[in-house]
Protein backbone atom coordinates (compact mmCIF):
# COMPACT_ATOMS: atom_id res chain seq x y z
CA UNK A 1 0.00 0.00 0.00
CA UNK A 2 2.91 2.60 0.72
CA UNK A 3 4.19 1.66 -3.09
CA UNK A 4 1.06 2.90 -3.82
CA UNK A 5 1.01 5.94 -2.17
CA UNK A 6 4.59 6.49 -3.40
CA UNK A 7 4.10 6.06 -6.89
CA UNK A 8 0.68 8.11 -6.88
CA UNK A 9 3.09 10.89 -5.18
CA UNK A 10 5.46 10.55 -7.92
CA UNK A 11 2.80 10.98 -10.79
CA UNK A 12 1.38 13.87 -9.02
CA UNK A 13 4.35 15.94 -8.58
CA UNK A 14 5.40 14.84 -12.38
CA UNK A 15 2.08 16.58 -13.81
CA UNK A 16 2.08 19.74 -11.97
CA UNK A 17 5.95 20.09 -13.04
CA UNK A 18 4.71 19.79 -16.49
CA UNK A 19 1.47 21.73 -16.03
CA UNK A 20 4.15 24.73 -14.56
CA UNK A 21 6.05 24.35 -17.71
CA UNK A 22 3.14 24.29 -20.04
CA UNK A 23 1.98 27.71 -18.50
CA UNK A 24 5.81 29.12 -18.27
CA UNK A 25 5.67 28.67 -22.28
CA UNK A 26 2.26 30.21 -22.45
CA UNK A 27 3.76 34.06 -22.33
CA UNK A 28 3.24 36.86 -24.58
CA UNK A 29 6.16 37.32 -26.59
CA UNK A 30 6.90 41.46 -27.49
CA UNK A 31 9.55 42.00 -29.83
CA UNK A 32 11.82 44.62 -29.66
CA UNK A 33 14.52 45.40 -32.65
CA UNK A 34 17.69 47.23 -32.00
CA UNK A 35 18.48 48.79 -35.65
CA UNK A 36 20.64 51.81 -36.57
CA UNK A 37 21.57 52.47 -32.64
CA UNK A 38 17.75 52.69 -32.21
CA UNK A 39 15.26 50.32 -30.40
CA UNK A 40 12.27 49.68 -32.74
CA UNK A 41 9.12 50.25 -31.26
CA UNK A 42 10.30 52.57 -28.86
CA UNK A 43 7.15 52.23 -26.78
CA UNK A 44 5.68 48.66 -26.17
CA UNK A 45 2.57 47.76 -24.51
CA UNK A 46 1.86 44.67 -22.20
CA UNK A 47 -0.75 43.52 -20.08
CA UNK A 48 -0.14 44.82 -16.59
CA UNK A 49 0.15 41.99 -13.87
CA UNK A 50 0.62 39.41 -16.89
CA UNK A 51 4.67 37.91 -17.13
CA UNK A 52 5.67 38.08 -21.02
CA UNK A 53 8.82 37.49 -22.46
CA UNK A 54 10.76 40.26 -24.15
CA UNK A 55 12.43 38.97 -27.48
CA UNK A 56 15.24 41.36 -28.62
CA UNK A 57 16.67 40.88 -31.84
CA UNK A 58 19.96 42.93 -32.41
CA UNK A 59 20.02 43.77 -36.35
CA UNK A 60 23.33 46.38 -35.51
CA UNK A 61 26.70 45.31 -36.30
CA UNK A 62 27.60 45.55 -32.71
CA UNK A 63 26.43 44.67 -29.60
CA UNK A 64 24.20 46.79 -27.61
CA UNK A 65 23.61 46.70 -23.95
CA UNK A 66 19.64 46.77 -22.91
CA UNK A 67 19.11 48.56 -19.75
CA UNK A 68 16.06 49.78 -17.50
CA UNK A 69 16.94 50.87 -14.23
CA UNK A 70 12.73 51.06 -13.59
CA UNK A 71 12.98 47.31 -13.58
CA UNK A 72 16.49 46.42 -13.03
CA UNK A 73 17.88 44.50 -16.08
CA UNK A 74 20.88 45.14 -17.65
CA UNK A 75 21.59 42.56 -20.41
CA UNK A 76 24.25 42.65 -22.86
CA UNK A 77 22.83 41.59 -26.75
CA UNK A 78 25.49 40.66 -29.10
CA UNK A 79 25.54 41.73 -32.57
CA UNK A 80 23.17 39.77 -35.23
CA UNK A 81 22.00 37.84 -32.30
CA UNK A 82 18.52 37.35 -30.58
CA UNK A 83 18.08 37.24 -26.59
CA UNK A 84 14.81 36.29 -24.92
CA UNK A 85 14.15 37.87 -21.71
CA UNK A 86 11.37 35.77 -19.09
CA UNK A 87 10.08 39.01 -17.88
CA UNK A 88 7.74 39.39 -14.39
CA UNK A 89 3.91 40.49 -14.38
CA UNK A 90 4.24 44.50 -14.16
CA UNK A 91 2.33 46.85 -11.96
CA UNK A 92 0.71 49.46 -14.12
CA UNK A 93 2.76 51.78 -14.86
CA UNK A 94 5.59 53.22 -17.75
CA UNK A 95 9.11 51.82 -17.01
CA UNK A 96 11.96 53.36 -19.56
CA UNK A 97 15.33 51.47 -21.26
CA UNK A 98 18.14 52.23 -22.99
CA UNK A 99 20.95 51.29 -25.06
CA UNK A 100 23.71 52.04 -22.84
CA UNK A 101 25.84 52.22 -25.52
CA UNK A 102 24.12 54.44 -27.58
CA UNK A 103 21.71 56.15 -24.92
CA UNK A 104 21.38 59.58 -27.18
CA UNK A 105 19.33 57.46 -29.71
CA UNK A 106 18.54 53.76 -28.15
CA UNK A 107 16.10 54.66 -26.00
CA UNK A 108 12.42 53.18 -24.97
CA UNK A 109 10.08 52.16 -22.62
CA UNK A 110 7.49 49.42 -21.77
CA UNK A 111 4.16 50.78 -20.81
CA UNK A 112 1.70 47.93 -18.74
CA UNK A 113 -1.80 48.64 -18.50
Amino acid sequence: MRFVAVLAYLVLAASLGVLAAAQAEDRAEVALAIKDNRFSPEEVRVKAGTPFVLVISNQDPGPEEFESRDLRIEKVIPAGKTVRLRMPALKPGTYGFVGEYHEKTAHGRIVAE
